[in-house]
């Protein structure tokens, strides 16, 4: 477990960053592995461009604060959730971190960054989490939820994500308010439940909708 602790001051600092953004503090164990976290996303993003945003405070307010808040909005009961387009690992990896009772899919078509989310799986020593590298078009099976956050072209990527989620499961898009209300017109198949704003922005909202 040495490995998924993290800097002391690394977890202060996260502990300070959520404070102020209103999501609060996590439990020691779960704040030790977003330390971990932290850390690979600095030594891999020299190399590696997963996310734009270079510091690590910023990352925590602008990454970890709003996935957390994410996962703390999604409803209970549900024990399988796809990541589409996974990326860096959000909002998969801080979902896993935050419902241990979630088993976890991270799906990224990218091999890079496919073999950033085993490296972060392994790591973090997340049981309930599994990495998928490659398309979410070539897999066959349904989730209880489905998630996804920047990925290119939203629109689409729903229509896909929508088609694997389970009957009576949930599509769960982080966007933006006036993305959202387009998500809305495009899926009305979808049961939409409502928005949830995000921390960070008072555009950036979680969408809930329920498939029939």
């Amino acid at each position: 477990m040495e490995a998924a602790r993290g800097s002391g001051i690394d977890r202060a600092m996260i502990q300070e960053v959520l404070q102020k953004t209103g999501v609060g503090s996590l439990p020691p164990e779960v704040l030790a592995r977003f330390g971990a976290y932290l850390d690979l996303l600095m030594k891999w993003n020299a190399r590696l461009n997963l996310t734009a945003v270079r510091t690590p405070q910023e990352i925590v307010q602008r990454h970890f604060a709003e996935c957390i808040a994410a996962a703390r909005s999604l409803p209970a009961g549900i024990p399988t959730l796809l990541d589409f387009g996974s990326g860096a690992g959000f909002p998969g990896v801080p979902m896993a971190l935050c419902r241990p009772e979630l088993r976890v899919t991270l799906a990224e078509s990218q091999n890079k960054k496919a073999a950033f989310l085993r490296e972060t799986v392994r790591t973090l020593e997340l049981s309930n989490a599994e990495v998928h590298a490659g398309r979410v078009e070539a897999l066959e099976r349904k989730w209880d939820a489905v998630t996804l956050r920047a990925v290119d072209k939203m629109e689409d990527a729903c229509r896909l994500a929508a088609d694997k989620v389970a009957p009576g499961g949930w599509l769960a898009p982080m966007t933006t308010l006036s993305a959202a209300q387009k998500l809305k017109d495009l899926l009305p198949e979808i049961a939409w439940d409502r928005f949830i704003s995000l921390p960070g922005s008072e555009q950036r909202v979680l969408l809930l909708g329920r498939k029939p």
